[in-house]
């Protein structure tokens, strides 16, 4: 399965940090790390949003497949980036592959699912080395199962909106296990980061105490 791997970057202290920028605008004392604790963690309470934008997360997703990617892709907000391994320059003649659970439990369709990548895997070796066929266009045959990897920058006011859409129980399965990597991640970098995940990273119906969703998936009651 993918790995995810934060990046120094990564804001350490994200409460701290917060009530520090706060504290600059509300004219208050900086200076004390315990003040400017919990000056952050009472914006987070009151969803100061703005403030949050000030939390860097950086990371390398690897090893999960394009389709995840490519809808993680959708969560762009105002100033995250990404960059993506490339399909240009990169040899996939023997990518990875990503295999759903669905696939995996039984032995015919996993049979089958093998056999169609390793199809695909030797046709791309053969437009590229028998045919001469640049790489770019040899990629136009890899499936969305294959496994690529990103660099991504995000802040925590864009991933808490993530976290509210795509811990969702009907959300796609390989996504729900992205974030349950990210935030395991993420909650075992500091204190702060722990207790960030631990009681703001849910799926929106947490927060709203019903689903907003026309297809609920039945945990809460349907507004």
């Amino acid at each position: 399965m993918g790995k995810v791997t934060l990046l120094e970057e990564t804001t350490r202290k994200p409460l701290t940090l917060m009530g520090e920028r706060a504290g600059i605008c509300w004219g208050s004392d900086i200076e004390d790390p315990e003040k400017n604790y919990k000056r952050g963690l009472e914006c987070l309470k009151t969803n100061h949003g703005r403030v949050l934008e000030y939390v860097n997360i950086e990371m390398v997703l690897d090893g999960y497949s394009a389709r995840v990617i490519r809808e993680w892709y959708t969560h762009i907000g105002g100033a995250p980036t990404r960059l993506q391994a490339s399909t240009r320059y990169i040899n996939y003649q023997n990518f990875e592959f990503v295999i759903p659970p669905s696939v995996k439990n039984k032995d015919l369709a996993l049979e089958r699912y093998r056999s169609c990548m390793e199809e695909i895997q030797k046709c791309a070796s053969f437009l590229i080395e028998e045919c001469q066929i640049p790489k770019e266009d040899a990629a136009m045959i890899l499936p969305l199962g294959m496994g690529t990897k990103i660099v991504d920058k995000r802040n925590l006011r864009n991933f808490l909106d993530i976290c509210k859409q795509r811990m969702c129980m009907r959300a796609y399965w390989e996504y729900r296990d992205l974030m349950r990597d990210i935030l395991k991640e993420l909650r075992n970098l500091s204190e702060e980061w722990e207790l960030i995940v631990d009681q703001y990273c849910k799926p929106k119906c947490e927060f709203l105490n019903y689903c907003p969703e026309k297809k609920s998936c039945g945990r809460f009651p349907v507004k």
